[in-house]
């Protein structure tokens, strides 16, 4: 039995839905333990490209439980349409459950986010105004609804007047329109009547899955650098993707957790705002943003892009205590003749930071200090074992290793699944 955590290593988008994917055709249980529809994760294999903002990537496999976590805020308009794509391709979703303990996203979650964001002027954030910062505010609040209310019509009513007499009073405060309660508990009621059957306590599920030694993946969302607590704040998402609290989203013991994979790029990209000191703003940039196709699974927004970042990778790699790393798009820099890895920041006072990640402030006047390799100049895109990868692959795949501290367990050269192969 294992239990094993994948969680981005850097900036988000680095493929965690492909990996979870991959991983899943030996497991019983994925769970998306934090987050919310305000990232993709892209899968392709037999169904086509698909991308799941809240439904765990292992849905594809029929006899892989699906739950979305206490961790979770659930966005449950944009969940139904999710599930509608699904079924129209085949997908069965017998086995999609939801947590009666996660957050209920509100469509006046949607509108502050819009409204908050727009009031910050040039001061923003960079939020896919999708309302998940809102939603996990009123969670810390304690003025959240949760996914099990919607099973307790009296209960949720009252809720549900009491959050608006604040919610209402912000957005008028911000220029909006206020919202109808009574409206907005009749869509209340429609959610009930379509997913009232998904909705369960699903401790007793990871109790019996843990006691049948089964395996659990947990799924996490975004990626380290974006943390509440750990990333680049206030440039961050609302909840924590780092792999300690896939144990809290998910519902399990922390001595439960035995594997933490952390997913990384070949190079590096970010979306939104904030701190990046690899960001290149030269034609290997460009390239790398047009030959990665890097545009948000979510927004469509363009991602900044530069060359790998062991300071960042190596901060996270520890934070996560990660056990093995999984490099996507490796195939990416195959037409690059040259190649540079970012080793250190170089900070005003001289100093080079190699094994921290300075605070936001100082991120910003931070200077990366880099590493050049030789390119391969040939095609990754059908090699299937690690011997079959150029030599100058391989070393540079080798001093990631290095950099970063932790075994590589996968490469991935091309969105497929059999472009994916175990490194032993």
């Amino acid at each position: 039995m294992s239990v094993t955590a994948v969680v981005g290593a850097q900036w988000g988008d680095e493929g965690k839905g492909r990996i979870i994917d991959y991983l899943a055709q030996d497991v019983k249980w994925v769970f998306r333990f934090q987050g919310g529809d305000n990232a993709g994760h892209t899968v392709i294999n037999h169904y086509g490209k698909n991308v799941l903002h809240l439904v765990p990537s292992g849905i594809f496999y029929p006899g892989v439980n699906n739950v979305i976590g206490a961790g979770c805020v659930v966005n449950p308009q944009s969940l139904l349409e999710e599930m509608k794509k699904l079924t129209a391709i085949g997908v069965n979703l017998d086995k999609l459950w939801i947590s009666n303990r996660a957050q209920i996203l509100m469509p006046y979650h949607r509108l502050l986010d819009e409204l908050e964001e727009t009031d910050r002027g040039t001061d923003t954030i960079g939020t896919t105004k999708r309302g998940v910062g809102p939603a996990y505010a009123d969670k810390a609040g304690r003025s959240g609804l949760r996914m099990g209310d919607l099973l307790h019509p009296e209960w949720l009513e009252g809720r549900l007047d009491s959050a608006l007499r604040n919610v209402n009073r912000k957005i008028e405060l911000l220029g909006g329109k206020p919202v109808d309660g009574n409206a907005l508990y009749a869509l209340c009621m429609d959610y009930r009547d379509q997913l009232a059957h998904r909705i369960v306590d699903t401790v007793p599920m990871v109790r019996q899955a843990l006691k049948a030694s089964e395996n659990i993946l947990l799924e996490g969302q975004l990626a380290v650098m974006r943390d509440l607590d750990w990333g680049i704040y206030p440039y961050v998402t609302s909840s924590n993707p780092s792999a300690a609290y896939a144990s809290v989203g998910a519902g399990l013991p922390a001595g439960a957790l035995s594997e933490v994979v952390g997913v990384v790029k070949a190079y590096s990209s970010c979306v939104g705002d904030g701190p990046f000191p690899v960001e290149l703003h030269d034609a290997d940039g460009t390239k790398l943003r047009e030959i990665g196709q890097e545009f948000g699974a979510t927004t469509g927004r363009p991602r900044r892009c530069g060359w790998f970042d062991a300071v960042a990778v190596n901060y996270v790699a520890w934070l996560n205590g990660m056990t093995s790393l999984a490099i996507t798009k490796l195939d990416i820099l195959d037409q690059f003749e040259t190649l540079k890895i970012c080793t250190g920041y170089r900070m005003p006072n001289g100093e080079i930071v190699t094994d921290t990640m300075p605070d936001t402030p100082s991120l910003y006047e931070a200077q990366p200090v880099y590493e050049e390799w030789a390119g391969w100049n040939s095609s990754t895109e059908n090699c299937r074992h690690w011997d079959e990868l150029p030599k100058a692959a391989q070393a540079y795949i080798n001093r990631l290793r290095e950099l970063v501290g932790v075994k590589v367990g996968f490469v991935s050269v091309g969105p497929k699944r059999e472009q994916m192969f175990v490194v032993k």
